[in-house]
């Protein structure tokens, strides 16, 4: 799962590089933006997973649940709070961070343990 979380962590860095040689600062920016709103809440809920696996050795489909009602919900808000706070956002840059970090799971299955 920690795997995972890197991949859409290059994933998002490599959008914030592409983002910046087209579209500048403001791109890199927006592109980082996107790519952390979905970045983070994902880290957070690997790591209570783990945690969670750690002091009980397994994971209950409730608690799986609620950490993706909370992820989504997290996500969402974090959009929300960029949309809102950074006014000089760059709406293409910011859904290409956010499409990328996405669809960077589905190289996790590529990577080997």
């Amino acid at each position: 799962m920690h795997k995972a979380v890197l991949l859409q962590l290059g994933a998002t860095l490599l959008a914030v590089a592409v983002a910046t040689a087209f579209w500048g600062m403001r791109g890199g920016l927006s592109a980082l933006c996107g790519g952390l709103a979905y970045v983070l809440p994902c880290g957070f809920f690997a790591w209570r997973l783990f945690a969670t696996t750690l002091r009980d050795g397994r994971a209950s489909v409730a608690g799986f649940v609620a950490g993706e009602l909370f992820k989504l919900a997290s996500t969402v808000g974090l959009l929300v709070l960029t949309a809102t706070l950074y006014r000089d956002l760059h709406w293409g840059a910011l859904l290409i961070g956010l499409i990328l970090a996405l669809k960077a799971n589905l190289f996790a299955f590529l990577v080997k343990n």
